[in-house]
Formats: C-alpha cells, structure tokens, sequence
C-alpha cells in the first residue's frame, strides 16, 4: 500500500452542528479561558505598587528564566522534569533528559499540570463542617483524637491513601504504624495494577512488577497492554519503541495487537485484532499451547493470524516480549510470564523488579476490607491522603454510604471534591511545583521533589499532615524531606542533597532486579495445578468494558481545561465522554452518533451518547471514567456521565449481563475530526517495509523536488539561518503532549464547548487522525499526522494580506504581527494547510490574578481579531541567537528546540537549520521517505514529513 486511503477521514454517520453561541456559557468559560475563573467585580482597580530590589538576586535575571529540575506524581509514580521559571513563576514544564523514565519527554497531563498550579479552583483553606477554618484549629482537634487512640494503640484508625512510592512518606506511615500497632493503611487506586499484583503473588510467591526492554524487542505482542500511554512507564517506552520503527536503521521491530477498545498502541500496530476483552484470555491461553505442542487451541472465531504470530515469536525467541494489559485478568498475565518464560526473554526483554511502591498490595481488596470495616463501625477515624473514594471507589462498596458511619473524618486533597463534601475536615493540599517532597518512578529511581514558589493558597503536603500524626508539631515539608535523606545518606550529606536536586534523580537508589523470581529457584509457583490456568469461556453477548479516559484519565484532571479541550486521539472527542460501539454493533441495536442511550448492568444504570468508533471490537462497548464530576471545579463539574456509577469491585474491568436502551434523546457531541479537512488530498502517506524497500522514494513526487517547479521570483539569498522540521509519521504515536506543550509555550487560550462545535478552537497545532477503513469500517489503520504552520517559502498567506501583517522573514519563517492585523482573516482563506486560528474574541484571561501568572513572557498575549499560528517556537530561536552572539560562535545543531519537540516521547519531530549540511533535520531532509504536504501547489514547506512505514507478516493479510 503506497497510499493510505483518506476518504474516510470523518466519522461515520455523524452531523455537523451549528449553534448559537450560549453568552452565559461563554462568559463563565471566557473569564476562566484557560480553565476556571469568575469575573470581576465592577469597582475600580486597587493602587498598588512595585518595589526593586534591594540586592537582586544574584542568579535572577530579568527576561532569562530559570530550569529546576523535579518529579510530577501521577497515580503515585513520579515523572522527572525539568520546570521552567520566569522571575519565581513557573510557566513551563519539560521533560528531564537525565531522568530514566522520562527522557527528556513530557506527556499531556505534565505539560497541563502547570495550569492546575494556577486553577482558582483548587481549595485554598481549611474547612471544618462546611465552614471555613484554620491550620491551627485542625492541630488542635487532631491532637485531641490522637490522644484519645494512644490507650488503645490505633484501634478505629485508619488512613487510606493513593498509591504511594514516596520514600519520605512511606518512612512517616511505617512510623505511624509502629506507634500504633492496630492502627492500619488502606490504599486505592482507581486505575491501578490489581491483576498484574495478584499474578505475580500467585506465580512467584511475592510481588515482583515486570520491566520491559522495548529497544531490545524485535517482536511484541501486547494483550490489551496500552504501553505507550497507559502504563507508569510510558515515557520510556514510547522513546524505546519508537527507536525501533526507522527503516534505514534495518532493525524494524514488529507489533501485534490483541484490543477491544482502540488506542495509540493499537494504532502504532503492524497487526491489530479487534477482539473483546474477555475473549483474550482463550487467546493468551491458544498461543501458550502453540509454543508447547504445536498447535495453538482457540475458539474458531479468534483462530485467524494466531499460528503465524506464534510462528514469529518462536523465530525471534530472547529478541520477543508479550505483555498484558492492566484490564486483563490475572490468569493473562501468569500466561504472559510463562510465555516470555518458554520463549527466553526473561533477561533479555523482560527482567522483574520489587515495586517501587512502598508495601506494594492488591488495592480493590484493601479498600474493600477499609469499607467492611466502616459498615460494621470498627472505624472510628478516617484520615484520607488524596485521592477521591466518594466518586471513584467501585459502585457495589457503596464507599459513601459507609463512610458517613466514621466519626471523625479528614480529607486532604487539591480540590474540594466530592469526598471533601462528606468530611469533617477537609485540608488544601499543595501542588507539586510548590511544595518539597520525594517519589519513586516505575524502575525505582527517587527524585526530590523541589518547589519552585510558595504555596499559593496556604495548602500543606501529606507529609505535615501525617508529622501532626504523629504528634511531632509543626515542621517544613524541606525539614521533614531532608530529615529522611539525611538518615538514608549518612555520609557528606550536603554534596549528596544538592546533586540530587541538580540532577533531579537520585544514583544508586533503583532497585535492581530480581534474576530469579521464583521462591525456589527451579520452579515458578502457578495457580491452579501445575501450568498456566485454563481461562473459562466468556459469556456470550454483549460485554462492557470500562476505560481511564485518554485526557482526562480517572476523573483528577477534570479540572484542567488544556486537557478537556484536548481531542482524545482517536475520536477527536473534547470535553465529553461517550459510549463507544463498533459500526456492526450499532447497526444491530439501531444506534448512531450523538444517541442517548441508557446502559444498565447489574441493576445500575447511567445516560450517555452513543460514538460509533471504526476499529471497536464488535459486541464490545466502552465506557469512560473520569467524568460526571459533581464537584470537580467550574469547569470540570457536570459534564459527561459518571461510569463509575456501574462500575463494581468484582469486574472493574469487563461486566456482562447488561441492557441498552435508546431513550430517543439527542446529545451534541463536539469532535474536532470534521474540522480543518484538507480532504481528497495525498497529504498522508504510508507503505508496508517490503513496497519500500522496492521502491524507497515511493512517498516522493516530482513536486517534491523544488528545482521542478519554474518560478519567475528570484531566489531569496541564503542566510546563515535556514529553518526547517521533519515529522516522522513512523514514529508519531499521536499521543497530544505536543498539542498541550505548544499550548502552555505559546499562551494559547481555551474557548470552550460551544465555541468548538463553531470550529473555533485555537490550537496552533493539531494531530490529525486519517484511517483506512475499508466499507464496513471494522479494523483500519490508523495514522497521526502532526499538523501545523508549515512555513511555505511560498506563503499563500503573505501576498494576499493588505496590511502586511504576515510576512516571510529572511530566515523563512512566516510571521506575524499582531498589532498590525486587523482582521480580514483572507490568510487563513488562502492557507491550504488551515492551520492558522482567529481570535472571534478576547479568550485570553486577564482578570484572574492567579491566571496571570501563568503566561510565558516571552510570547505576546492576543487580542480579539488577531489572527495567530505557529511561529517555530521563534522566542526560542531568538534566545539561541543572543546567547549565540555573546559567545561570538553559530548557533549549534540541537541548541534550539521547540515546544513541540522538546515534549515528543517518540522523538518524531527534529528542528534545525536546512544550511547546516551536519545538521540532524537537513540529514533527515535527505531520507527517502521525506515528502512535503501538498507541494504541488508549490507552497514550498518548511516543516516535511516522513511517510509512515509498516511492518507487517506476509503471512497475515493486511485487514484482518
């Protein structure tokens, strides 16, 4: 295939809507553009005053900014970036090049975490039974209660956390368990690892967390493992994958995926398989007696492409690596470990290692014995650190019901959410960016977490919180971090600290790994009998299954409005969820886009729209978690449906037994897939490894040549400058963390849901998503195309502007001038690309004090009727230039790197000067795979991609 099929770029059966702009919507959306606030009052503005300083800071100077290196905790992992800083704001976040699990990358929910720094939202004071309270006020009724525990040693206290990886904090609760022996630690995590846990104590006889070597792999087969976005690894592994998906290295690995549910690892397969969920574990159980006797026992309706996938993991045996998903059960993963086992990738692409959280366990058996307890009474003080049970705990545990029988409760948490609602005390926790603390990421390396400004609303950390448990007064989160450190390294503490927070890791505290993971050292242990377990068959019919929502994930990101207005990658979905059916599955139930429909499983039911989604495995819906939020913030709360609802403990992944009904209303659904088409245009390209090894310009025509086209314009003479890019589609995993870091670079504004389903968003850049379904749309290939302005040298724009407000700069970027544009939007007429964004009006927020922070200095802030795009991230280059000029050298290659590409996990996106024959972009210029979009219109692109290139088995038809 030497072309990817784009006729089918909208999604099936779906309309496009134009409404009227709802002004009280858009004016409370408006006054929180980039997420959340209210308008002000109508008095006038307060005098106020600056003052220099005395003595400035000797490492603070004006316009320069400043880069701290740290760790964001995401559902207890930590991810080490670098933080950057203009004059004690933080404004920016990137990726921590030296850090093991990130590599320099940054994904969606890092890049948006600075905007939760500044939310108004967030809970900025203490609140006592609805009523607002004090710090001190709290010490003083937790000492009472504490005191009161000391007879009994703890007996009815409990403290129920998130998953905690926190050296300093695991210290400080196995301190506060040893005061109080009865006294016992509940953990839940909405997402968590349950299966792989319970897999490992079953197989090994203890809990050992695997750790993949995706560089190392030259085939993988994921049993609905989503590794490049789900797992706490991801960084790294999207990083190792994609350095595997070049063809000119000649080292292409190969990947098979077994899903229900599309996902960015789906899309990235040679071979995917639309299956239901519960139908993998016969499949995982099929290949395991493949590679013992030869023959792979599988229903007949799953049989197609399994002996040819375990005929290459045979022939690839130590260079494979089969993994499972977290929505598998526990008999997948023990068929996973036997099949990595049998195939001699155990030390090779697979190794296990101790968890890296602290006191690791199976957390819906935790917090389902933390709810007996509390419906027998046995609580009597329940301290929650983090985390939201209320809404998120499974729907059969009725957590809130038996959470109002404790009689003494606290919440400590960013929001005051729905738990907070149900406390007697609800504590303002701090954002990570300004408070000290530590984490582990998912290979065991610590980092200290370092704050870049104070508090803003006056929150405290759990580890004050869990110092006044244990009745140890009132010390810094700095005192209580350090005081841990300096136990653990004795020996010139001082040098250690101050390289630990330089580098933002901690050498020498990973955990190594465990070479023989089996208690005895012959055997593995294997529950039941003697070999893997025999999966039983699934129930026929319809199965739900429940997934973390792609932007939002378990509901803690509702708030943000970078991530509600970011497109789901594969649905281009925003601010929304829905329920999601294969085309087959909706025509048999007499659904289509935008249908309200009631899904009832196990007596609870929940409302949702209907989005019929090419690649869904038939008779297999999906719901999404994270919305339905009641009191998530003013931008978060009331949108969606809450599919923890009908979620249970028992199947938190997968149900049967459920009923749709339509309920014969309509829900608009805002999809920004219609938009922006360049439809009916070679503007994707693609090719399997053998078509391109035939031919390996198969992606280039004679337009791409520039020399090809006459012209009667002189050349520009050259500079010392050039600029240009490449995006390799190979690589792309359209993971959106370049969407989000151009946001947050670029002060780029949110306009809300209505203003969307106008066309009005006002990303500068976009992942567009091409597929190629054939008729029925059961299983296509998916392909992301990262798309922005491409810097024409032969602008459209620039001749047909009547004020010169876009212009071509002489080392070929495409500007613009603000504060000449007056309007006319003719350039955006004129671009065949569509990738430049009109200001309808002033979205940009500067009546939230907080909010104001947060811009980038260096970027102009737009008004209503400019027209704005991307600029190459031009402030970057012009601070390359000085520093470059102060040395009296050229700017290096690699020196400037943009938003986008800083924040790429798969290292898809280079920027560099074209002049500079050295350079790593001229290099890839060269690729025979380069191509640039639409050159037959001889715009002359800066920014060329490279064509995506599959691997896929001779033995497997492309479209199965």
């Amino acid at each position: 295939m030497s072309s990817v099929n784009q006729g089918n770029e909208f999604p099936h059966d779906s309309t496009l809507h134009a409404t009227e702009a709802n002004r009280r919507e858009f004016l409370a959306l408006m006054a929180a553009s980039l997420g959340l606030a209210g308008l002000t009052a109508c008095s006038p503005p307060a005098n106020e005053k600056i003052v220099p300083y005395v003595r400035p800071p000797e490492e603070i100077v004006p316009g320069k900014p400043l880069f701290f290196a740290t760790a964001m905790p995401i559902a207890g992992y930590g991810v080490g970036l670098l933080a950057e800083s203009h004059l004690g704001r933080p404004t920016k976040i990137e990726g921590n090049p030296e850090h093991p699990a990130s590599l320099g990358a940054a994904d969606a929910f890092a890049q948006a975490s600075v905007l939760t720094l500044y939310d108004p939202d967030r809970s900025q004071v203490v609140i006592n039974a609805g009523r607002i309270a004090t710090w001190e006020a709290f010490l003083e009724a937790l000492v009472v209660e504490i005191q009161g525990k000391r007879a009994s040693q703890g007996q009815g206290l409990r403290i129920l956390t998130e998953t905690v990886t926190s050296p300093t904090l695991a210290w400080q609760i196995d301190q506060f368990l040893k005061m109080f022996p009865a006294a016992r630690w509940h953990r839940y995590e909405p997402v968590g690892a349950d299966s792989m846990r319970t897999a490992s104590r079953l197989l090994f006889g203890r809990y050992a967390d695997p750790r993949y070597r995706f560089d190392r792999a030259a085939v993988i087969l994921s049993l609905e493992a989503d590794f490049l976005a789900s797992m706490p690894g991801r960084l790294r592994y999207a990083r190792e994958f994609s350095s595997r998906r070049r063809p000119v290295e000649g080292n292409m690995n190969r990947l098979y995926v077994f899903e229900s549910t599309p996902t960015i690892t789906g899309a990235m397969a040679d071979h995917r398989f639309p299956v239901r969920s519960s139908d993998i574990p016969a499949l995982a159980h099929g290949i395991w007696t493949a590679l013992q006797s030869g023959g792979a026992d599988v229903p007949e309706g799953l049989r197609h492409g399994i002996d040819a996938i375990v005929k290459d993991l045979y022939a690839r045996r130590g260079e494979s690596l089969v993994l499972a998903g977290a929505s598998q059960p526990p008999d997948v993963h023990i068929l996973a470990h036997h099949i990595n086992a049998a195939l001699g990738n155990v030390g090779a692409t697979i190794d296990y290692a101790a968890p890296a959280e602290f006191d690791p366990t199976e957390h819906g058996e935790s917090l389902r014995t933390l709810v007996d307890e509390m419906r027998s009474g046995a609580v009597d003080i329940l301290v929650i650190l983090g985390g939201n049970p209320v809404y998120a705990a499974p729907a059969d545990l009725e957590f809130e019901k038996h959470l109002r029988n404790v009689r003494f409760r606290v919440h400590h948490s960013l929001y005051h959410d729905e738990t907070s609602d149900l406390c007697h005390w609800h504590i303002p926790e701090t954002h990570y960016l300004e408070s000290w603390g530590d984490v582990r990421a998912f290979d065991g390396t610590a980092t200290i977490i370092q704050p870049l400004i104070d508090p803003l609303y006056g929150g405290k950390t759990p580890y004050e919180l869990m110092t006044a448990l244990l009745g140890q007064g009132s010390r810094s989160s700095y005192d209580i971090v350090r005081s841990y450190w300096s136990g653990v390294q004795k020996q010139d503490f001082e040098a250690f600290w101050r390289k630990a927070l330089h580098d933002g890791k901690i050498d020498g505290k990973i955990d190594g790994k465990i070479e023989d993971p089996s208690p005895s050292g012959r055997e593995w242990r294997v529950a039941p009998g003697e070999g893997p377990p025999v999966p039983q068959p699934p129930p026929p019919g319809l199965e739900l299954v429940f997934r973390p929502d792609p932007t939002i994930f378990d509901g803690r990101f509702a708030n943000n409005g970078w991530l509600q207005e970011l497109p789901k990658p594969l649905s281009k979905i925003v601010w929304d969820n829905v329920v999601q059916m294969s085309p087959a599955t909706a025509a048999a139930l007499g659904l289509k886009n935008e249908d309200m429909i009631e899904v009832r499983s196990r007596g609870r039911t929940i409302q949702g729209p209907v989005w019929v989604a090419p690649g869904q495995a038939d008779n297999s819906i999906a719901v999404f978690l994270g919305y339905g939020r009641t009191r998530a913030g003013r931008v978060g709360s009331n949108r969606g449906y809450n599919a923890y609802a009908i979620r249970t403990s028992t199947a938190p992944w997968t149900a049967h037994d459920i009923e749709i009904r339509k309920t014969g209303q309509r829900y608009l659904l805002a999809s920004t897939q219609h938009h922006h088409s360049m439809e009916d245009r070679n503007v994707v390209r693609g090719a399997a490894l053998k078509e391109y090894k035939q031919n390996p310009h198969f992606a280039q025509t004679p337009s791409d040549d520039p020399k090809a086209l006459p012209t009667l314009y002189p050349e520009r003479p050259p500079e010392s400058n050039a600029w240009g890019m490449t995006i390799d589609l190979g690589a792309c995993i359209g993971c959106n963390a370049c969407v989000v870091a151009c946001q947050a670079e670029n002060n780029v504004p949110v306009v809300g849901k209505a203003q969307v389903l106008n066309h009005r968003e006002m990303h500068w850049l976009r992942v567009d998503l091409y597929d190629s379904a054939t008729e029925s749309r059961a299983n296509p290939e998916f392909l992301f195309q990262p798309m922005m302005c491409v810097h024409c040298e032969n602008a459209p724009c620039e001749p047909v502007c009547p004020v010169g407000a876009t212009t071509h700069s002489v080392e070929g970027l495409n500007e613009m001038t603000y504060n000449r544009c007056v309007g006319t939007r003719y350039c955006s007429n004129n671009c065949p690309y569509k990738v430049r964004r009109f200001n309808f009006f002033q979205y940009a927020v500067t009546e939230v004090p907080s909010l104001k922070l947060l811009y980038n200095p260096d970027v102009t802030v737009r008004s209503r009727g400019v027209m704005e795009k991307c600029t190459y991230c031009v402030q970057r280059i012009n601070a390359a230039r000085i520093e470059a000029k102060k040395e009296d050298r050229p700017i290096r290659d690699g020196e400037i790197v943009t938003a986008c590409q800083s924040a790429c996990p798969a290292d898809a996106i280079v920027f560099g000067n074209l002049l500079d024959p050295e350079s790593r972009v001229s290099k890839l210029k060269q690729d025979p795979r380069n191509y640039g979009v639409l050159a037959e219109l001889n715009t002359r692109p800066r920014t060329t991609y490279l064509a995506r290139i599959w691997n896929p088995n001779p033995d497997i038809s492309r479209k199965a």
